[in-house]
């Protein structure tokens, strides 16, 4: 049995090795005509390292990028919020968060691929099922035939467009930068996530490697916010801030700095039709809020592979929704709330915020921010 992803991404390509690790052929097209290097990194969960363990790249990751110990929300002055310690969970699971550049990690699954052949410059323009084939037409006028297609082709997939039509995009109203830069801070901050949360705008970062800083900034907008953020000034956005981020953002080169706007999919009735299934943000995306949009991803493309190889791709279709489904859609859902209480932007709303989070029993927030790490399907 032939199948084909539609998308090179991290959940596209955990995907593949996962279906070759089941004996499957497996091919991938993307879109892009070469694959260009990130700026930015990612914060790879325990749950997420776990499926690396049982790839066979763990170790790879963990070598290449940074330890993350602990996750901090602090106001604007770093002082601390609320703080998750992840030693135990580490213990509990058996694997480690990691920090790492989201090209290092792209490099190493692509290495994990081998010869798996990987189309470039291929765009979908239309796929259609008959006489138990998909046939798949692409922009450059290339048709395809396969047995099953599975769409990891992210937020705004071709993919689930062909098999769902149009579905809703939640926009946030929240625009974010994104950087990486070696820059020279505390050394106390090495293996910790600090997210520092202000009046409607907030900044995170967190090492990648020893002198190496990813950071994320973000800010609310009204309407518009390519015009309202057109010729911003970052560190003067963010002078209310503690100096450390006037610093990262100082040392990071204009050029690389990313620009989106915050979106996710509000949650669809169903991830398949036929023999052409969605993964990852085709299927789930979310805001970055938890930490857990690539996360999920990983967790799917593992379930995916391991459904199809247990059980005709119907069957298989329909156990993997109902393994995966509902605490993905929890993610989505709870990242969008946390989003929208990170940027409350009136002071008695913040102090009211900060308050509340602060006389949280530290046992409760370790329960609450540790809930989604465990797996029970490996």
């Amino acid at each position: 049995m032939k199948i084909t992803i539609i998308g090179a991404g991290i959940g596209g390509l955990t995907t593949a090795i996962a279906l070759k690790q089941n004996g499957f052929d497996v091919e991938i097209f993307e879109s892009t005509s070469q694959f260009r290097k990130a700026g930015s990194g990612i914060n790879l969960a325990i749950n997420a390292m776990q499926i690396y363990k049982k790839l066979g790249v763990y170790d790879d990751i963990l070598n290449a990028g940074s330890y993350t110990r602990s996750m901090i929300v602090t106001n604007q002055n770093l002082d601390v919020i609320s703080k998750i310690d992840l030693v135990e969970a580490e213990k509990k699971y058996n694997a480690k968060t990691v920090a790492i550049h989201r090209t290092t990690l792209h490099e190493i699954l692509l290495k994990k691929l081998g010869d798996t052949p990987i189309y470039l410059g291929k765009r979908l323009s239309n796929l259609k099922e008959s006489e138990n084939k998909v046939h798949l037409s692409f922009d450059d006028g290339t048709d395809y035939v396969s047995d099953i297609v599975l769409g990891a082709d992210g937020i705004h997939s071709a993919v689930r467009k062909s098999i769902l039509g149009n579905c809703e995009l939640r926009i946030a109203k929240q625009v974010c930068w994104r950087g990486i830069t070696k820059v020279n801070i505390d050394a106390k901050y090495q293996s910790e996530l600090n997210e520092m949360w202000g009046s409607g705008k907030r900044f995170g970062f967190v090492h990648i490697d020893k002198e190496t800083v990813y950071w994320f900034a973000l800010a609310n907008y009204k309407n518009d916010f390519k015009n309202e953020f057109k010729d911003v000034n970052l560190p003067d956005l963010f002078s209310g801030f503690n100096p450390i981020v006037s610093k990262i953002i100082g040392s990071t080169d204009k050029n690389d700095i990313l620009t989106n706007e915050m979106i996710d999919l509000k949650p669809i009735s169903s991830w398949s039709k036929g023999r052409i299934c969605l993964l990852g943000d085709a299927a789930h995306a979310t805001t970055p809020n938890l930490g857990q949009g690539a996360c999920q991803a990983i967790e799917s493309a593992f379930v995916l592979a391991k459904c199809l190889s247990d059980m005709d791709y119907s069957l298989a279709f329909k156990q993997y929704e109902k393994i995966r489904k509902q605490t993905a859609v929890e993610v989505v859902n709870t990242s969008w709330r946390l989003g929208k209480i990170a940027h409350i932007d009136n002071k008695l709303g913040i102090k009211l915020r900060n308050s509340l989070m602060k006389i949280v029993p530290q046992k409760m927030v370790q329960k609450q921010g540790t809930a989604m790490l465990g797996i029970d399907y490996l």
